[in-house]
């Protein structure tokens, strides 16, 4: 029996991690909130923790799990840049990540924010609820015939480039790592990032963040983009510096911006703080814009997503209390 403590849960979590888990001998102890130094102590009894995105799992918090023989960090989520590594390995935990779930979720989502935001689907939802059937101030643009900028060419980047091509776009693409076959049969041309920039009329986002891709899309960036195009990002909310972002949106060289992510989201995406004053300042002033659209952090969140993330997660907690190989492209320490 391998006891885990799973911290951060919410009902979804429990219900695919308890029905994956059905045949194994895992054990789970569930926790509403998350793991930080000041609770990492509450995993006391467990050999191994599992957590999500906004977790922070720093050099602190660590030391603690390791003192109370913890052995595995397991991330039920693909990134895994709020985990200290060198930390982890020095103290000898092993980190594991869910190394893909069903890309199409995340992709879907992006365009389903693309096409909310351009046809403003979600302010005429609001109105026809109040008996406004205006369509004034609801115009928005055919994708058929525009440019898509696609940065980043993994999985789930393809999917969006494939999609978008199949709108009738043209899709340009940005990555270090072209493949130019994959290019070639898709529709899609691959291009530097200032082109990208210049001639693209949406550019959505679909890489790791990396201290390199940090704060990609800045002042600089933004300055190099065609006017009035619309940028999403459902990957990680830091690849975006949020002051320029906002200068960006005052100064109206953006068209509309459509966000799943959010650099500053820890204790706030995943909690309802209805009955709270928002203290985040820049996201206060991102809800302002009528060209803005923000979900919290919801593109992974479909059956197949959560089905594939706790198949993958029980499974390499199953391998720890074996001694088996971990799940292919888990492990990370």
């Amino acid at each position: 029996m391998i006891t885990t403590a799973v911290y951060d849960t919410r009902p979804y979590d429990r219900e695919h991690l308890q029905r994956a888990s059905r045949d194994s001998d895992v054990e789970w102890r569930f926790l509403d909130f998350r793991l930080t130094r000041e609770t990492a102590a509450l995993a006391q009894g467990a050999r191994a923790v599992c957590v999500f995105v906004n977790d922070e799992v720093d050099r602190a918090c660590l030391e603690t799990l390791a003192g109370h023989g913890i052995a595995l960090v397991a991330l039920r989520c693909t990134g895994f840049n709020n985990v200290d590594l060198a930390a982890a390995k020095a103290l000898g935990l092993t980190v594991t990540r869910v190394p893909v779930y069903s890309p199409h979720a995340v992709a879907e989502h992006a365009v389903a924010l693309l096409l909310t935001l351009n046809r403003k689907i979600h302010r005429a939802f609001s109105r026809v609820r109040e008996l406004n059937f205006s369509l004034n101030g609801l115009v928005g643009f055919d994708l058929h015939g525009k440019t898509a900028g696609i940065v980043g060419t993994g999985k789930i980047g393809r999917i969006v480039a494939q999609i978008l091509h199949g709108f009738g776009m043209k899709v340009l693409a940005f990555d270090p790592f072209p493949d130019a076959n994959w290019a070639n049969r898709s529709g899609v041309t691959y291009v530097d990032a200032a082109s990208l920039a210049g001639f693209s009329d949406v550019v959505s986002l679909h890489i790791p963040l990396t201290p390199e891709t940090k704060h990609l899309i800045r002042q600089e960036t933004l300055d190099l983009m065609k006017p009035g195009a619309i940028l999403i990002n459902v990957s990680r909310g830091a690849l975006i510096d949020t002051t320029a972002l906002i200068g960006a949106l005052k100064s109206g060289r953006l068209g509309g911006v459509a966000l799943d992510v959010y650099e500053e989201e820890e204790g706030i995406f995943f909690e309802d703080l209805s009955g709270q004053v928002l203290q985040d300042d820049e996201l206060a002033r991102l809800l302002t814009f009528p060209n803005v659209l923000i979900t919290s952090h919801q593109a992974f969140l479909t059956r197949e997503a959560l089905t594939d993330i706790a198949r993958t997660t029980v499974d390499n907690l199953q391998a720890l209390d074996a001694g088996t190989p971990f799940v292919g492209g888990s492990v990370l320490t």
